[in-house]
C-alpha cells in the first residue's frame, strides 16, 4: 500500500509539522519513563527528528498548496524559512549538550521544549489565517516562556523567564486585538480573502487600525524598537544556548510571519504599513547602534546587537518589493550563521569557577586562544558589515533593495548606523588582540562547539567566492509570495 493511503492528501503538506508534534509526544513518553538519564538519547533523537522533518520540507513540490480550509500554505518561501529553522533549533541543541552537563541542567524537557517550540515556529511559517498564525505564535512562545527560566537555581533565569512572560503575554494581547479587528471590519480571518478585500478597495479605518496593533505585536517577537524593552534582560538573565536560540530561530519565524502578514493579504495596504516598517527599522538601527556601546556584558551586548540587526533586516521588508523580501531572507540566513559562531564562543568562556560574561575577559584571547580569538574576531568583522565577509553582503542587499524603492533617506540612516555600530564590535577584537591578558579561559572547547565555531567562520569569512545558491534560494522564494 502506498503512504498516500495511510495519510490523507490534506494533511501531506503538513507533515514536517506532524512528525515534530508527534515524535514531541513520543519523547516526553520517553523521558517521563526513563528520567533524566534519557537526555542525551532525548536530544540526540530531537535533533534527528528536526533532520526528518527538514527531509519532508525539501522533498514538497515549489507549487504552492493550501490546506485545512485554507488556514496552512506551502510555497518555496516556507521551505527557505523552514529550514533555517530547523537548522537554527537543531545547531542549538548540540551546541546545548555541553553546557546543560557542566550546570548541572540535563533535564530531558529541554531538547522536547525546544521541539515544540520548533514546531510553533513553522506553524507561524506556514501561517495563512490569523487564527492560524496566533495558534503557531502561542506554541512557540509558551514553550520559550519556560526555557528562558530553565535555570531554576538561578535569580537571573527565573526573572528572565518571568519578564519574557509577562511582555510577551501583553504583546500577543495587543496582536489578538488587532487580529480581532481585522476580522470585525473585514468579516474574515483568511489571507487570502482578506487580500481579495483589500484589493477592491475596502480600507476602513478600523482595518489600519487593526494593522497597527498586528504590526506591533509581530514587533515585539522580533524585538524591534520600541518593543525591544524584554530583549537586553532575557539574553542576560536566559541560560547562554537559550539566549543563543533566541538570536536565531524564532527571529527568523517571526520575520517571516512578518513578511508573510503584510505582503499575504495587505500588500493593497503598504502606504500605510511602509510608513510603520521605516519608522520601526531607522528605530531599531539606531538604538542598536547606539545602546551597546556601554554594554559590559556580552550576552546584553549581543541582545542590544539583535536589536540593530533586525532594524537592517526591516530595511528590506520596507521597500516591500521581492527583491527587498530577497534581501530580508539573504540577510537572516547570513545572520543565523553568524550567531551560531558568535555564541559557540560565548559558550566556551569560562574557567575554573564557571561561565564568564564580561567582555573584559576576553582581554589577550589573542595570545591564549588563537584560534578561538581569529574566529571571534571574524564573526566581529562580519557583524559589523566589514566587507569581504557575509555581513557586507548581508546588508548591501537590503540597502540595494531600499535604494531600488527610492527609500534614500533609510539607506543613508541605516549606513551611518553600521558605522556607528561598528565602534563595539571592534572594541571587543582590540580588547582580545591589544589588551594584557586576563586570567585564561581555562576549558577547552567541546567538539560540538568547534565545529559549529569554524563551520561560522569558514562560512563567513568565503561567503563572497560562492554566494549563488543562497541567492537564488531566496530569490525563488521571495518570487513565491508576489
Amino acid at each position: 500500500m502506498s503512504s498516500g493511503e495511510f495519510i490523507s492528501p490534506d494533511l501531506m503538506p503538513a507533515m514536517p509539522e506532524l512528525i515534530l508534534a508527534c515524535g514531541a509526544m513520543a519523547l516526553l513518553m520517553l523521558g517521563v519513563f526513563r528520567g533524566d538519564q534519557s537526555t542525551r538519547l532525548v536530544t540526540l533523537l530531537s535533533v534527528g527528528l528536526m533532520v526528518v522533518a527538514g527531509g519532508f520540507v525539501l522533498m514538497q513540490g515549489e507549487t504552492r498548496v493550501e490546506t485545512f480550509g485554507g488556514s496552512f500554505v506551502i510555497d518555496a518561501f516556507s521551505h527557505f524559512a523552514k529550514i533555517l529553522i530547523l537548522l537554527g533549533s537543531s545547531v542549538i541543541l548540540l551546541m546545548a549538550r555541553d553546557y546543560q552537563r557542566r550546570e548541572n541542567m540535563e533535564r530531558f524537557e529541554f531538547p522536547i521544549l525546544v521541539l515544540l517550540a520548533t514546531l510553533g515556529m513553522l506553524m507561524m511559517v506556514s501561517a495563512n489565517d490569523l487564527i492560524a498564525l496566533y495558534m503557531g505564535l502561542e506554541l512557540q512562545s509558551l514553550a520559550l516562556y519556560v526555557i528562558a527560566s530553565f535555570k531554576r537555581d538561578s535569580e537571573r533565569s527565573t526573572e528572565s523567564g518571568l519578564k519574557y512572560f509577562v511582555l510577551g503575554a501583553l504583546a500577543s494581547g495587543i496582536l489578538l486585538y488587532g487580529a480581532s479587528l481585522i476580522y470585525g471590519f473585514t468579516g474574515t480571518t483568511n489571507f487570502t480573502a482578506l487580500a481579495g478585500l483589500v484589493g477592491e478597495g475596502d480600507t476602513s479605518i478600523g482595518l489600519i487600525f487593526g494593522l497597527v496593533f498586528l504590526t506591533a505585536g509581530l514587533a515585539f517577537k522580533i524585538s524591534a524598537v520600541p518593543f525591544h524593552m524584554w530583549t537586553p534582560d532575557v539574553y542576560e538573565g536566559a541560560p547562554t544556548p537559550v539566549t543563543a536560540l533566541f538570536a536565531s530561530a524564532p527571529k527568523v519565524a517571526a520575520m517571516a510571519l512578518f513578511i508573510r502578514v503584510l505582503m499575504g493579504p495587505l500588500p493593497g495596504l503598504s502606504g500605510e504599513w511602509q510608513q510603520i516598517i521605516v519608522f520601526l527599522s531607522i528605530a531599531s538601527m539606531v538604538l542598536g547602534a547606539v545602546a551597546a556601546i556601554g554594554q559590559s556584558n556580552i550576552k546584553r551586548l549581543m541582545a542590544y546587537s539583535s536589536i540593530g540587526h533586525m532594524g537592517f533586516a526591516l530595511v528590506g521588508l520596507a521597500a516591500g518589493t521581492p527583491e527587498g523580501v530577497q534581501g530580508v531572507l539573504i540577510y537572516m540566513a547570513i545572520y543565523v550563521a553568524m550567531n551560531f559562531g558568535v555564541f559557540g564562543c560565548i559558550l566556551a568562556m569560562r574557567d575554573k569557577q564557571g561561565m564568564l560574561e564580561n567582555i573584559n575577559d576576553l582581554a589577550g584571547l589573542g595570545r591564549t586562544n588563537p584560534m578561538m580569538a581569529l574566529a571571534l574576531a571574524l564573526l566581529m568583522f562580519s557583524l559589523a558589515g566589514i566587507p569581504p565577509l557575509a555581513g557586507f553582503f548581508a546588508k548591501f542587499y537590503v540597502f540595494l533593495a531600499a535604494i531600488n524603492a527610492g527609500l534614500y533617506t533609510l539607506a543613508v540612516i541605516g549606513v551611518l548606523a553600521s558605522v556607528i555600530g561598528a565602534f563595539y564590535y571592534l572594541r571587543i577584537i582590540k580588547i582580545m588582540y591589544f589588551d594584557a591578558p586576563a586570567d585564561a579561559i581555562e576549558a577547552p572547547m567541546s567538539g560540538e562547539l568547534r565545529v559549529v565555531v569554524g563551520a561560522s567562520a569558514l562560512f563567513t569569512l568565503f561567503f563572497f567566492l560562492y554566494p549563488a545558491p543562497i541567492l537564488s534560494v531566496a530569490e525563488h522564494a521571495a518570487t513565491a509570495l508576489f
